[in-house]
């Protein structure tokens, strides 16, 4: 599919409940027509543009002449002026979790981009403790970690710009990059 094709599709998603079955998928590595990975990045992008927050879908970003990097999307809440680089990592069926790799790419990719820009990396599997840690020193450059479980209790719940928001008061108060929203109601 063209990334017209795939943003048509996941646009027939209208709620949250819709895209329970694309999940479902997704954990199965089950998403026919969709190429590996990329169901993933057009769900997330999705539930958060289903709750009214304006997103960009995957694209290529030029300097100079030369594609230099692949952001999985964008995400932009605008009643609190905020602007999240997302990067998905749909490791669910491999046993394993994500490494420091795909946060230190973000971590760069968020150099070149203004101070209000904050990242996201989602996984379906876990964090690494090297990942989890380079998330805790990644700072200015905030990259909030989203597990498995936040993303259930979102879909669930219907509130991924809420959960943003919480994990953001989180990090930007302890300095915690990875508020489980599953056990916490302190910033609800």
């Amino acid at each position: 599919m063209t990334k017209t094709e795939y943003i048509s599709t996941i646009k027939a998603y209208k709620t949250h409940s819709d895209l329970v079955n694309l999940w479902s998928g997704i954990l199965e590595k089950e998403t026919p027509g969709w190429q590996p990975g990329i169901a993933f990045e057009y769900f997330v992008l999705r539930a958060f543009e289903i709750e009214g927050a304006y997103v960009d879908y995957p694209y290529d970003v030029d300097l100079f002449g030369e594609n230099v990097e692949q952001i999985d999307g964008a995400v932009h809440i605008q009643n609190i002026g905020l602007t999240v680089i997302v990067e998905c990592k749909n490791y669910s069926n491999k046993g394993v979790n994500v490494n420091v790799e795909p946060l230190a790419k973000l971590r760069n990719q968020l150099l070149r981009r203004p101070p209000s820009c904050i990242g996201c990396v989602f996984s379906t599997s876990g964090f690494t403790k090297p990942a989890a840690t380079l998330a805790h020193f990644s700072l200015p450059q905030s990259i909030i970690l989203w597990q498995r479980e936040d993303i259930i209790y979102c879909l669930e719940n219907e509130c991924f710009v809420e959960g943003l928001e919480k994990k953001i008061k989180f990090s930007s108060t302890h300095g915690h990059p990875n508020l489980n929203l599953t056990k916490s109601n302190k910033y609800e």
